[in-house]
């Protein structure tokens, strides 16, 4: 016999229908999730029509108006005018090298001892 059993002593009728109809439990929370769904429906269809006057609010005459004034878009002139945009503003400006660094950016080896140097000079090439 297991230590414990699976049958307690007080149980509780709830837990036992739960046990044999899980169901039981699914059912209700389905319910709730879909009767939740209806009912926020008016509070979001009201929230749609607000945000639809907002844009909608424009009358036929500025409607007209905006029309008129408009200027035809060409990509390739704002490309060029972009372009222009970036050169007139631009000057080359040379920033001083640090010290110690020749003019081509690569760092000059570090000097040989001065035995090396001597030997170097002694040998004919």
């Amino acid at each position: 016999m297991p230590p414990f059993s699976s049958h307690p002593l007080k149980a509780n009728p709830i837990h036992s229908q739960l046990r044999k109809h899980p169901s039981l439990f699914g059912i209700p929370f389905l319910i709730l999730i879909v009767g939740a769904s209806f009912g926020m429906q008016s509070f979001t269809q009201t929230k749609y029509d607000l945000q639809d006057k907002k844009v909608q609010s424009v009358t036929k005459e500025q409607q007209l108006g905006l029309d008129k004034n408009r200027k035809k878009f060409d990509i390739r002139e704002e490309y060029y005018r972009l372009n222009a945009a970036q050169d007139e503003g631009w000057e080359n400006k040379r920033i001083p090298r640090p010290a110690g660094l020749p003019e081509w950016g690569v760092p000059p080896p570090d000097e040989p001892p001065p035995n090396a140097a001597a030997d170097s000079a002694d040998k004919p090439p």
